[in-house]
């Protein structure tokens, strides 16, 4: 009985902590995208005109626009794996009750890929499919757990919030900094915060750091060039 209860506890734990990298991935890629939008929207406005008011409306209306656009984008896609995910259920439910020596037989071969012999494999099948066959079914096949699914909302207002915030490093260094000092200190704004979001990307997949954050902090500078030409032109 305790065994079945932490088992329980453990899967229960493995489903929030899914949603909540979810939602901080959704996070970090709502405040990289508000910051380079922002600073490219900044640049490009600030290279045609001097007229601070101008670049500071410019630079506002497109944080909030970026960040109402991330947000409906991840609730629209997460949406879609919720979605895709209930689906996959009504299916295995309908599987469970057309073929069920079938579905059986998967569980099986499911163990045995991985090692167990036969005879195991069908002694673990047995009690699996006679105690939970449904969940059993969906966590083999699809590694789904049943009844927890990813929340569209909490990945849209993480996008939202990061956005924002993510936005306001460079619209704040640009409005707040001396006139002569705006440029430089946007852009030393906008590497800092791209360093940092190439930082949470790289440690939340166990990747190269150091390389994320170059890799950030580039693509922020070609950001800025390339806008700020385009700004030049008219």
């Amino acid at each position: 009985m305790d065994i079945k209860i932490k088992k329980e506890h453990v899967v229960k734990e493995q489903a929030t902590m899914d949603e909540r990298l979810n939602a901080i991935r959704a996070g970090v890629l709502g405040s990289n995208d508000g910051i380079l939008t922002v600073v490219g929207v900044l640049f490009s406005v600030a290279a045609a005109t001097t007229d601070n008011f101008a670049i500071f409306i410019a630079g506002l209306a497109d944080l909030m626009a970026c960040a109402l656009s991330m947000a409906s984008g991840e609730y629209s896609s997460v949406s879609s794996q919720s979605d895709s995910e209930k689906v996959v259920v009504a299916q295995e439910q309908a599987l469970l009750e057309t073929d069920f020596p079938g579905q059986h037989l998967s569980v099986e071969n499911f163990y045995v890929d991985r090692g167990v012999t036969r005879s195991t494999a069908k002694a673990i099948a047995d009690e699996l499919m006679s105690k939970k066959p449904l969940e059993t079914m969906l966590s083999t096949k699809y590694d789904i757990t049943l009844g927890h699914y990813m929340n569209p909302w909490s990945a849209a207002w993480a996008s939202l919030f990061c956005a924002a915030i993510g936005g306001v490093f460079p619209l704040a260094a640009l409005i707040l900094s001396p006139v002569r000092y705006q440029f430089i200190a946007t852009i030393l704004a906008t590497v800092v915060a791209v360093a940092l979001t190439g930082l949470l990307s790289a440690k939340m997949s166990n990747g190269l750091v150091k390389r994320a954050v170059v890799r950030n902090i580039v693509i922020g500078l070609l950001t800025i060039a390339i806008h700020y030409g385009i700004g030049m032109l008219f």
